[in-house]
């Protein structure tokens, strides 16, 4: 989802009553950022705490290229990497995933084996359908086993944009809930999909938008989490409980407008390092802790969640690595504004930085004139000359930078003789400087694709009938053309 996609955010047609009713009873963030405008990497920096170059979420292939967790895809979370189940079981805390992972397909890389306890979902995107022969449909899991596929248990209507999922993922995250209220303390990870192309809803929500079908999955997404909201309240649990709302990227406008979302005021969208890319939506709730219709100017990264929710349970982050998420508490609980730099990775290469108010590109780049010119678009209507190039652009030499606060679209650069851009260079070079001297890169894991790794025989296949036979491996460079 982007930043202009609930009506708290401005979206015109005020259609998420209870996410927009979620941050009058909590703390709404303007500035709260994604650590990649790509999914997979951004998941994975939000359960590492750690940006996606260091935890090895990221190609070195091609300069500056995104890349993600498709099913061919030989990597995932390496076993190196901490991630915040794991840590969380050291205070008590059961936890469960329920949708998309993510970080890998191949047992490895299963959730189970890094710290969750239970899991409901898919380890990919719901792309689709497949013939199950040149490529297998996704399959969809209950903890260790598959339970199905998408497109075939769990169908999927292209046509109409009719699914049942969205429900599903609710009815598992409320019995999650009243399972662990009393019981144990617990971590609940609800990664829904429905907003990403092919985007849908279920049937009640089908067509009750003024925004299209997009509209309709967003609506649904918002009467869930109120559904959500409103058990833990009926369970007396309400004050005990820290909820947090957020995207792993900005809206894709490649499929606006009827399966694309809104990103507001800011340039472009998913994929690009344009604040439209990254700059995200992000409520916290917790009543009794945090005073209600806060607005908080502190620039967060979803990073920051995974060092926030072990604050809360009494841990702190490992010490024997780097971790890039602050503890949000001081922010949260006193009002409190952190200094901070915003680090945009775009593959293996830091395309830009902001600290404070500015913004300092050192790359441009949206996509190449060759998927341009098929129609691929990050950014429709919103060219801005120098800016959104269609070939990757050097300006580590002299950076373009902007005040985003006076200019949240990134349309008109500081002068770069002005006194403004000099002291924001100065400031923001020192930072970078620090940043790269430091930075020890993980091994990229998304270098690597093999058709034979794909999900054709998964963990339960047999009981269903539904095992496949892959072809012959041939491990090869994976290519990313964004």
């Amino acid at each position: 989802m982007g930043w202009g996609d609930l009506g708290v955010y401005g979206e015109p047609s005020r259609e998420t009553p209870n996410l927009d009713r979620m941050a009058a009873e909590g703390m709404l963030f303007p500035n709260f950022y994604s650590a990649n405008p790509l999914c997979s990497p951004s998941r994975a920096a939000l359960l590492t705490g750690r940006l996606p170059i260091r935890n090895g979420f990221y190609t070195t292939n091609a300069h500056a290229r995104n890349a993600y967790t498709p099913q061919e895809i030989v990597g995932g979370i390496p076993d190196s990497e901490q991630l915040l189940p794991e840590l969380l079981k050291k205070a008590g805390y059961v936890s469960k995933i329920v949708g998309k992972w993510h970080l890998g397909h191949r047992p490895q890389f299963h959730p189970l084996k890094h710290g969750f306890d239970e899991w409901f979902g898919s380890p990919n995107c719901h792309f689709g359908p497949y013939d199950n022969k040149g490529r297998p449909n996704i399959p969809v899991y209950r903890d260790w086993e598959m339970v199905g596929r998408y497109y075939e248990e769990f169908p999927i209507n292209l046509k109409t944009g009719e699914a049942n999922l969205t429900q599903i993922y609710l009815q598992e995250a409320l019995d999650f809930i009243k399972r662990q209220a009393q019981r144990h303390p617990f971590f609940l990870y609800w990664a829904v999909d429905a907003t990403h192309a092919p985007v849908y809803a279920s049937k009640p929500f089908l067509g009750t938008s003024q925004r299209g079908r997009y509209g309709d999955a967003a609506r649904e997404i918002d009467d869930s989490i109120g559904k959500m909201l409103e058990v833990l309240h009926d369970l007396h649990i309400a004050d005990n409980t820290f909820v947090f709302f957020t995207s792993d990227n900005g809206a894709a406008l490649i499929s606006a407008p009827e399966q694309g979302g809104s990103n507001g005021p800011f340039l472009c969208g998913k994929q690009t390092t344009f604040e439209g890319g990254m700059r995200e939506p992000a409520l916290a709730w917790w009543p009794g802790h945090i005073a209600a219709g806060q607005v908080s100017h502190q620039l967060g990264s979803i990073m920051d969640l995974f060092t926030t929710s072990l604050a809360l349970a009494g841990l702190t982050p490992p010490r024997d690595r780097a971790i890039d998420g602050l503890n949000l508490l001081p922010a949260l609980l006193q009002g409190r504004l952190m200094d901070r730099p915003v680090f945009y990775y775009r593959g293996d290469t830091l395309m830009a930085t902001t600290l404070g108010q500015h913004k300092a590109h050192f790359w441009t780049w949206t996509n190449s004139w060759e998927n341009f010119r098929q129609g691929i678009d990050f950014c429709p209507g919103q060219n801005v000359s120098g800016v959104t190039t269609h070939n990757l652009e050097d300006h580590t030499k002299l950076p373009l930078i902007f005040h985003l606060g006076r200019d949240p679209g990134e349309r008109f650069p500081l002068s770069f003789a002005s006194a403004e851009y000099q002291e924001a260079l100065s400031r923001i070079t020192s930072v970078v400087q620090q940043h790269q001297e430091a930075l020890v890169p993980g091994q990229p894991q998304l270098n690597v694709c093999n058709w034979a790794v794909m999900n054709w025989a998964p963990p339960g296949c047999e009981k269903l009938g539904k095992c496949l036979t892959p072809p012959e491996s041939i491990p090869k460079k994976c290519l990313w053309s964004h």
